[in-house]
């Protein structure tokens, strides 16, 4: 049976009160221009990653990549000793398959051989797709879903959790970044990442270690010529999209340092802005859908106001 007209029931039941009778509609932008400066969190500078693109002068190359640490603390341990030995400075983005990621690093970085010549710092990973749901703040969506028993989100972070299974992992919406690996699910060292590009492909959850996303210079990522199929791997290294440098926040002077801010999943402002989304009612929507995917709720990042 659908749950379409269920919801939609239950969204008109909800808008059907004297209060939200008088309410106007409120476009998500009006509520988030609305939001208290409480709403926004800072992201800790040990937890970002800049990476700079070798592009023409005047143009920013900037990508900013939020990690992960309480999904992923292994692979983040790593990833945070990469960028302080510049080891993806001077490689680059050697795949853009369509509708699907992007890929960086060194080719060979996840070989074992060359993982040796890291140091002993870089360490053997297990595989980091699942944490204990236990402890986390988890801001769930009412929305029915088809991957994962309930979704939310966790740190701003789009997520599932298995109550039964008492399991929680990221999903793979448009920006998340990824571990790449081989067959072996204890196969990545954190040096190969992906972004996701296209559309959210969700059957990746809970197989693939999530250790971020995107909050800054998506549309870079986006635009980068596609490689061949059937993998977008290009065949012509000279095709491969430069990294100049990938370093950690922390690492930087302040004034170099991007002023985002986030805002969190927990405040009125985010619930509101997303049931905004859920049941459009300006004069461009005739039916309000009255459901919401968890890929297509956006965490709003914005520069903090002067």
């Amino acid at each position: 049976m659908s749950l379409r007209p269920a919801l939609l029931a239950c969204a008109f039941v909800l808008a059907s009160g004297p209060a939200a009778a008088q309410a106007p509609y409120r476009s998500p932008q009006q509520i988030l221009d609305a939001a208290p400066a409480s709403d926004w969190r800072t992201p800790d500078p040990a937890n970002l990653l800049y990476m700079e693109l070798d592009t023409p002068p005047g143009a920013e190359g900037r990508i900013v990549i939020e990690l992960a640490p309480d999904f992923a603390p292994r692979h983040v341990g790593n990833i945070r000793i990469l960028a302080r030995q510049g080891f993806w400075d001077g490689t680059g983005i050697y795949r853009a398959q369509d509708n699907f990621v992007v890929q960086f690093g060194d080719a060979d970085g996840d070989d074992p051989a060359k993982a040796k010549s890291l140091g002993a710092a870089v360490t053997h990973l297990p595989a980091e797709f699942h944490r204990a749901a236990a402890g986390l703040a988890f801001d769930r969506l009412p929305d029915p879903d088809g991957w994962a028993p309930e979704t939310g989100f966790v740190g701003g972070f789009p997520a599932g959790r298995d109550p039964e299974a008492g399991t929680a992992w990221l999903a793979h919406c448009y920006g998340t970044v990824g571990a790449g690996r081989n067959s072996a699910d204890d196969s990545s060292l954190g040096a190969e990442l992906y972004v996701v590009i296209g559309q959210s492909p969700r059957q990746l959850d809970d197989n693939i270690t999530v250790v971020g996303r995107v909050l800054h210079g998506m549309e870079r990522l986006s635009a980068i010529r596609r490689g061949p199929a059937p993998m977008g791997f290009y065949a012509d290294p000279a095709e491969r999209t430069p990294i100049k440098s990938i370093r950690l926040a922390s690492d930087l002077p302040e004034a170099e340092r991007l002023p985002l801010q986030v805002l969190r999943t927990d405040t009125p402002a985010f619930r509101d802005a997303t049931e905004a989304r859920r049941n459009r009612v300006d004069d461009f929507y005739k039916r309000p859908a009255g459901h919401i995917d968890l890929c297509n709720v956006p965490v709003p990042v914005r520069m903090a106001p002067r």
